[in-house]
């Protein structure tokens, strides 16, 4: 039934990530001062006009749909469609000048992510997943990887600052079970396991715009994408994330979180 909207869906957002690849790069040559949020979180002018850019571009062309965004907040949420926005994600990372941060875009349907984008400005890569369909990196189609073991998995975490101490204990367990671990790959490390580079990523903290966009990425490439209690990622869930290569190596690490 949405083989057609997605497919005008999916043009609008590659317009609308064009839009923000722009504004990002652009400011990316200049100085990129932060202020901090009132959870001590850095924004910067860039995240601001990236989401506006967007807002604006959205409700331009469709009207009648809701909006979730990081720096403005909540549109119609009860709408059938939502679109969610991630203007930067990985702001540490773009003050800092280190090129892992993107803009994340997602399209939800009932509440379920059945569009995401991930978008590098600076290397120019952009994965793209959509209901039904294979996951693209730059127009080319994607898959994870075939690693089924977990000793032999090649495990992401972007930031292990927001982990509950419970949490922490269940992540430095895993890590302990793979093989070898990275940090600091904001939204990169998801494309990352969409392309096969990576075996699993894992987060905490999260929002619903941290993770929508990367859920049809992850699933449409063959991945799984869930909480760490395996339950689906959705406009509601809670704030853990957890994406594998393939069923086989995400129920191993699910046993070993829990």
């Amino acid at each position: 039934m949405l083989d057609q909207p997605l497919h005008l869906f999916s043009s609008f957002a590659n317009e609308i990530a064009d839009v923000a690849r722009q504004i990002v790069r652009t400011a990316a040559a200049g100085p990129r001062r932060p202020v901090a949020k009132s959870d001590s979180s850095p924004v910067t002018e860039t995240d601001r006009a990236v989401e506006q850019s967007l807002r604006e571009r959205i409700a331009d062309r469709f009207p009648d749909h809701g909006v979730l965004g990081e720096e403005f907040g909540a549109e119609r949420l009860g709408e059938e469609f939502v679109w969610v926005i991630d203007p930067i994600d990985g702001t540490k990372a773009f003050v800092g000048g280190l090129a892992v941060y993107g803009t994340l875009i997602s399209l939800t349907h009932g509440g379920t992510p059945v569009l995401g984008l991930i978008d590098n400005p600076v290397t120019g890569d952009r994965w793209l997943g959509m209901s039904g369909r294979a996951t693209t990196l730059n127009g080319v189609a994607i898959r994870t990887a075939s690693t089924a073991l977990l000793s032999e998995a090649f495990m992401a975490n972007g930031n292990p600052e927001p982990f509950q101490q419970n949490e922490k204990d269940s992540v430095e367990r895993l890590r302990q079970s793979t093989r070898w671990c990275v940090y600091g790959g904001s939204c990169m490390a998801y494309g990352r396991v969409a392309d096969g580079s990576i075996d699993i990523s894992i987060d905490g903290g999260l929002d619903p715009y941290d993770y929508c966009a990367l859920v049809p990425v992850v699933t449409g490439a063959g991945g799984c994408i869930t909480d760490w209690q395996g339950r689906p990622l959705t406009l509601t869930s809670g704030n853990l994330c957890l994406a594998a290569a393939n069923e086989a190596l995400h129920r191993q690490v699910l046993e070993t979180l829990n």
